[in-house]
């Protein structure tokens, strides 16, 4: 099914926004708030619950705004202190890089995507949740267009989140665009469903790593200080929407995530995430988790850096940097 099927609306009328350093010079098309999301397949998702995209338009040759929308509370991304999850922003950011490689840039729906990095940084004041969901306006700067015999293969965004006018939260990232024959020879696989898993391994206590359910922690202790075995459950409604034939990346940020929290020892708000994906982490080999509190980090504010580091098969996988700050006041 071509990806047009999709579209109903090929322009959307606009007004102006106002400007901020990273948004398209000469006013950009403000969306209008649509009651639906953006079709699931177009941001890789088997549940239009976990979608959260509803609309997008061009503003210039490599320049687009989209519109997305928080809810008061998720399943998984879970409110805390009153404010949105930061990892959220960082989901959003992702669907945004697989809508506009679909839509705007031609990518066949089929095709795999290889994220090699992905980060975010959160403006507290502005997370807060409100008494109505979070309507939210992006924009997206595409760079570094790669192209192989006229189709697209890759790509960089640059995106600011807006909410009532105010900069939410930055970020952006790289991705490869594969098609299935290569992804195929790739990964050497068929079928996800023909992956072996590892046995579900006991979780860390979820108070330790800032979650209330067993079944959102994704660590299991080794019984010394900052590491931990990622603790991979394929069958989890929001990490592996659908089935996956490796360790998905945003399980991976909630696992650096969670072992900041541990390694602090009290509930901690990163502001900033910066990740890097160097290799697939497989489901059926464990994977260890190490945090590194980064010494002389502290700041006035209560800032502190810890550095996680996912190790398989003896070889560093992925890696990320988290900024965290305590509880908004």
């Amino acid at each position: 099914m071509p990806v047009s099927t999709y579209r109903t609306n090929p322009v959307i009328p606009g007004m102006t926004h106002t400007q901020h350093p990273g948004a398209p010079t000469g006013g950009a098309p403000l969306l209008q708030r649509l009651t639906s999301t953006v079709p699931k397949e177009l941001v890789h998702r088997a549940s239009v619950a976990e979608v959260l995209l509803t609309d997008w338009a061009r503003s210039s040759p490599h320049h687009f705004v989209l519109a997305a929308q928080w809810p008061r509370g998720h399943s998984f991304y879970t409110p805390t202190d009153g404010c949105h999850d930061p990892l959220i922003a960082a989901e959003t950011i992702r669907q945004a890089g697989l809508l506009l490689a679909h839509t705007e840039y031609h990518v066949p729906l089929g095709h795999h995507f290889l994220v090699h990095n992905l980060h975010v940084s959160v403006r507290p004041a502005q997370m807060r949740v409100g008494a109505a969901p979070a309507t939210l306006e992006l924009h997206v700067r595409v760079g570094d267009v790669k192209e192989r015999r006229g189709e697209v293969t890759g790509f960089r965004i640059d995106v600011a989140i807006h909410r009532d006018g105010h900069l939410t939260a930055t970020g952006g990232g790289t991705m490869t665009c594969i098609a299935p024959r290569v992804y195929q020879r790739l990964r050497g696989v068929q079928s996800p469903d023909n992956i072996p898993a590892l046995p579900l391994t006991a979780p860390e206590p979820p108070q330790n790593v800032g979650r209330t359910s067993p079944k959102d922690v994704v660590l299991t202790p080794l019984g010394q200080p900052g590491r931990w075995q990622l603790r991979i459950d394929t069958r989890h409604p929001v990490l592996f929407d659908h089935p996956l034939d490796h360790v998905p990346g945003m399980l991976l940020i909630e696992a650096a995530r969670q072992a900041t929290t541990a390694t602090q020892h009290h509930p901690t708000h990163p502001h900033t995430i910066t990740t890097h994906f160097h290799h697939y982490i497989e489901l059926h080999t464990p994977c260890t988790i190490q945090a590194h509190p980064q010494d002389g980090t502290g700041q006035q504010d209560g800032a502190r850096t810890v550095l996680v580091t996912a190790r398989q098969n003896g070889t560093d996988a992925f890696h990320a940097t988290l900024t965290t700050t305590p509880p908004p006041t």
